[in-house]
């Protein structure tokens, strides 16, 4: 699912990030709420007709900031109070205010509100006390979405995924894993990987959790999107990701090529290269023609066209994986 933050992805039209073969877009409530806020965007006609996205969309519930923002937030039992780090201005979100966001932005899959934590020591601490608020806000976040679509339309109703923490520990993964399937929930998120461990560390996690999982349910990794972890984890059960990487990295120069190999766009070795980022890639940057050379150049001369042409052969070379798989 490609990242658009604030309703779009960075630097590239919607059509063209649904031609790569996307078939859901990711957007944050904490940051749609910031700017320009769900009731704009619900006046408009919700997030579909505010960016043109003709698929669903999946909106975060805000619970990522916890830890993006850890410097910025206060933590209660009842919610967290962030600290606009633009103008300081004091921002409160509760599982009950993140449902009720979510859902006037017009979400399609709908995230509970969690607490996550890193690995930092002092996040490490705080695992198990961070696992059972998450459960708890789970119930609280189940409870209001229940009521404000209690009359949807049938087959209109969004979903609500509930999100498994637990930080590297087994015994605390397998416990949240199970609590959560335990609820009607449309379907399981594991969260808390991907926030600074080893590869390898979240690989071990993956290779446990994967005969734990409910085979009726989708499974949604969230936050990876790095080729080799993405192999991982749909061949042990995972079937949904987001990430930032395709597209920031696509910014900066870095396109992954067939065999998961990386190139760094701007280095002088591409100076006079008149091959295409991939010549077995089907994107539209590849097919096109546009040639190594003439993209370093548009780093060099600092054209965000660049980052543009190069986000769509990176969205496009993650959505390929998916589509081998399946």
């Amino acid at each position: 699912m490609p990242v658009a933050t604030r309703g779009a992805v960075k630097g590239v039209d919607p059509s063209i990030v649904v031609a790569t073969g996307a078939q859901v877009l990711l957007s944050n409530t904490y940051h749609l709420h910031l700017q320009p806020g769900e009731k704009i965007i619900h006046k408009l006609g919700g997030l579909h007709a505010f960016n043109n996205w003709p698929g669903p969309i999946l909106t975060d519930s805000g619970g990522f900031q916890i830890f993006s923002l850890s410097k910025l937030r206060t933590i209660t039992e009842e919610g967290v109070e962030f600290s606009d780090p633009k103008n300081g201005n004091r921002i409160f979100i509760s599982p009950e205010i993140s449902m009720r966001i979510q859902l006037a932005l017009g979400s399609d899959i709908i995230m509970a509100f969690d607490d996550l934590t890193g690995l930092s020591d002092g996040a490490r601490q705080r695992t198990k006390e961070a696992v059972e608020r998450t459960h708890r806000w789970l119930g609280r976040s189940l409870a209001e979405f229940n009521k404000l679509t209690k009359n949807t339309e049938p087959g209109k109703r969004p979903l609500l995924f509930g999100i498994v923490q637990g930080g590297l520990d087994k015994k605390l993964r397998a416990m949240s894993l199970g609590f959560v399937q335990d609820l009607p929930v449309d379907g399981v998120a594991i969260g808390g990987l991907s926030v600074g461990e080893s590869r390898s560390e979240m690989h071990r996690m993956l290779n446990f959790l994967a005969p734990l999982y409910d085979p009726a349910r989708p499974r949604y990794l969230m936050g990876v999107g790095d080729p080799a972890d993405m192999h991982h984890a749909i061949e042990r059960g995972i079937d949904m990701f987001d990430c930032v990487l395709p597209t920031r990295n696509a910014r900066h120069g870095s396109v992954w090529i067939t065999g998961d190999k990386r190139l760094n766009l701007v280095s002088a070795v591409f100076k006079e290269d008149k091959r295409p980022i991939d010549p077995e890639c089907d994107c539209a940057t590849c097919r096109t023609g546009y040639s190594r050379a003439f993209l370093r150049h548009l780093y060099k001369t600092e054209n965000p066209l660049a980052g543009s042409l190069a986000s769509v052969h990176n969205l496009r070379y993650l959505a390929r994986i998916c589509e081998e798989y399946r």
